[in-house]
């Protein structure tokens, strides 16, 4: 196996793997492609003005950042440019056009326009999500104690959304005694929240206003006159302050109850499910410290139950007497313990489950006799289920090689049922309760596909493709039955890779569109993520960011060599942090990749790690490193995609994002394609498109954002020579 630092080493690891995708005798060979559809060479493609600009790092070196400009949001000159980029990938996706509308029509009609949610049971009510015919947004409902009685309508997002290219609507929150609603609504597509308070019994909005920027979460206390809720540092964005609201007061004097001034951490508010405490995290991915109080003491002082350590996480749920607390101390993969309520000190913490080097303790879902624990165990997801009494456990059984599954709406603490999400690359998302004591599943909905849908269609499997450094990544992939697997079919591999989030195989409806076209999908669930425990993440973070993009390289290798698919017909695909992974895959292994989509992408970290004036900055400092530190600096520079574009052919592109993204600045992809457009030296496809009224997400419409993926399905299609 290869180790590389250096440029020929690289070079050297990297010729072996491209070697695996070729063929060695006809016999292997897969038949030609014809040509592309598009023909970019018969329209000018737009360039963006060079600008010079000397940034200098805080170690004194200079770099000169031609496209810097491109960060005036309010230049018109900037608008200009990103609309003429606009209209050039129109132009150029013009023989596409007919097949991105059949395509968008398509994944439509597979959508039961009529539809509801699985209701589940809260103090008293069931609350469901219901969609009317051709509306766009979810109509948010409850009824009282049985499904038969009258539905109460709380809100309707589609008349929130009229006249508004963009609407969110989220956060909601039921005050205890039924009466209040607490939501948010965003229009900016930057985050950027208004809370409002519904009166129930009457539908009228209270006159309440709130206090600084609506972050996200909220808790009611028991007395239903009081909300804690959270609020944005209007530089960074990050959630720094938890405020107290009474009902009738002037939101503008909400005090203040907690603060976070460490500008690399964030706030998070939740309320316990026994509905008896609040909480409040302080922390970021390997630091956590949490603050309680009682709901039923809204005017009273939050307190710690251990003071932030470096390295140290721990977080809270409470259980009869005792604070059950996740924990990674002296635990990689976590372990759980527990703390008398009045006494949660470190000193008084008892372990319940030990730590297991080869299995991550992920979550726990806790009801008053039973604890559902989350577990992850060689890249799947398994659940848990211990009885409180005698500490008698089973784990269910999914029946899929590769699949994914998680607690969904538990909020009964009384409950013997859990109710969890199921699903896999073939099966759609299926809500399940399950009963605890009898062991009975009852399936409680699937989400319709319609169009003649069958998952018998299809056939899943699990690889493990060898890394350089003898690693085995886990691979999933879907593909339709009689699909030839001799190198000849076409695949998109999609990866993230960061955070310690977990890439998880579930059903992607809008995918089909592909697989009955002869598509192999498949997903690298590569280090950066958490799938094969803890230090899957640490590896795949900081100093070691490198591994991300390896492995996301010899996963695609290791397709070719399964002969899954070959280099010449491969696509890969990734957005935000999974954009920076196809920013540094392009640099560093073009001849790999037939094309690659890159949305909303990350892609000029070391300037925007750099600049901590840049919302969101200031935290991602324990994920991809401070800058100021010389080692990280330098550590960042050497895969910062925007950073190391140079003259050599890269694959088809395609690049997405949206001008109001708060989450990844739209000037990150603009930079980065005005660059490439300099310096590659192929003919290939260069299309870079902007949402002008989308967020990091996109579209706000559940049917408008099928465009999008049309869009990039159109565009991989032609790419193959394909216009049906």
């Amino acid at each position: 196996m290869c180790l590389t630092k250096d440029a020929f080493s690289l070079a050297v690891c990297l010729s072996f793997l491209f070697s695996m995708c070729s063929p060695i005798s006809t016999e292997r060979m897969p038949r030609p492609l014809p040509p592309s559809v598009f023909q970019p060479q018969q329209y000018t493609p737009p360039r963006a003005a060079k600008k010079p600009k000397q940034l200098v790092s805080a170690h004194g070196d200079v770099r000169t950042d031609n496209y810097y400009w491109l960060n005036e949001r309010d230049n018109p000159e900037v608008r200009a440019y990103l609309e003429a980029e606009n209209r050039y990938a129109d132009s150029v996706l013009t023989p596409v056009a007919a097949l991105q509308e059949r395509l968008f029509e398509e994944m439509k009609a597979r959508i039961q326009q009529d539809d509801n949610t699985a209701p589940y049971y809260k103090n008293g009510y069931w609350y469901y999500a219901r969609f009317k015919s051709g509306k766009e947004y979810p109509i948010y409902c409850r009824k009282k104690e049985t499904l038969e009685a009258p539905e109460e309508v709380m809100v309707d997002a589609n008349v929130l959304a009229q006249g508004k290219p963009y609407c969110l609507v989220s956060y909601l929150n039921v005050s205890p005694d039924n009466r209040l609603l607490f939501y948010a609504i965003d229009y900016s597509g930057r985050n950027l929240f208004e809370g409002r308070i519904l009166d129930l019994t009457t539908g009228r909005l209270l006159p309440d206003g709130f206090s600084g920027q609506i972050a996200g979460a909220t808790a009611w206390a028991n007395d239903s006159q009081h909300l804690f809720y959270e609020t944005k540092d209007p530089v960074t964005l990050r959630p720094d302050k938890i405020r107290r609201h009474r009902i009738g007061s002037d939101g503008k004097r909400d005090a203040i109850v907690l603060e976070e001034p460490d500008e690399t951490l964030y706030l998070n508010l939740a309320k316990s499910k026994s509905g008896q405490y609040i909480f409040v995290n302080h922390g970021y991915t390997d630091n956590l410290e949490t603050h309680y109080l009682s709901a039923d003491e809204p005017l009273g002082q939050f307190r710690v139950i251990r003071p932030r350590e470096k390295d140290f996480f721990y977080e809270i749920e409470h259980h009869g007497p005792h604070f059950l607390i996740r924990t990674n101390w002296n635990a990689r993969n976590f372990r759980l313990m527990q703390a008398p309520v009045e006494k949660p000190g470190p000193e008084n913490w008892t372990e319940v489950i030990a730590h297991r080097p080869d299995v991550l303790l992920d979550g726990l879902e806790v009801f008053r006799n039973y604890v559902v624990l989350v577990e992850r165990k060689e890249g799947l997801k398994q659940m848990r289920i211990i009885r409180w009494a005698d500490r008698q456990e089973h784990y269910l059984d999914f029946g899929e090689p590769t699949y994914t599954v998680s607690p969904d709406a538990n909020p009964e603490y009384e409950s013997q049922t859990l109710r969890y999400r199921f699903a896999s690359l073939k099966t759609p998302n299926s809500i399940v309760d399950y009963d605890m004591e009898t062991r009975q599943k009852t399936l409680r909905k699937t989400d319709p596909v319609l169009g003649g849908f069958d998952a018998n269609n299809y056939e899943t499997e699990w690889l493990w493709a060898p890394a350089r450094d003898g690693k085995r990544i886990p691979i999933s992939l879907v593909y339709r039955k009689g699909t030839p697997l001799d190198g000849s079919a076409p695949c998109l591999l999609v990866g993230y890779g960061s955070y310690g989030f977990a890439y998880d195989p579930g059903f992607n409806r809008e995918a089909l569109s592909l697989l009955d076209r002869g598509f192999v999908y498949a997903i690298a669930h590569i280090r950066g993520g958490v799938e094969m425990g803890y230090s899957w993440y640490d590896d795949g973070k900081m100093l070691r960011k490198m591994n991300t993009f390896y492995d996301f390289i010899d996963c695609a290798a290791y397709l070719c060599a399964q002969k899954r698919t070959s280099a010449d017909r491969l696509f890969a695909s990734g957005r935000s942090a999974g954009g920076l992974l196809m920013g540094a895959v392009a640099n560093l292994a073009p001849q790999q990749f037939r094309g690659i989509i890159a949305g909303v992408p990350f892609v000029d970290v070391l300037t925007t790690m750099s600049d901590p004036s840049i919302p969101l900055t200031t935290g991602e400092y324990t994920e991809w490193g401070n800058p100021a530190v010389r080692e990280e600096y330098e550590y960042i520079k050497q895969y910062s995609p925007y950073d190391n574009v140079k003259a050599q052919e890269y694959p088809h592109l395609l690049v997405l994002t949206s001008f109001a993204d708060s989450q990844v600045q739209y000037f990150e992809p603009a930079k980065w394609v005005a660059k490439l457009r300099d310096l590659k030296t192929d003919t290939n496809t260069l299309l870079f498109k902007t949402n002008m009224s989308g967020s990091h997400g996109g579209s706000s419409g559940r049917f408008e954002r099928l465009r999008e993926r049309a869009l990039e399905y159109a565009w991989m299609l032609g790419i193959l020579g394909r216009t049906e």
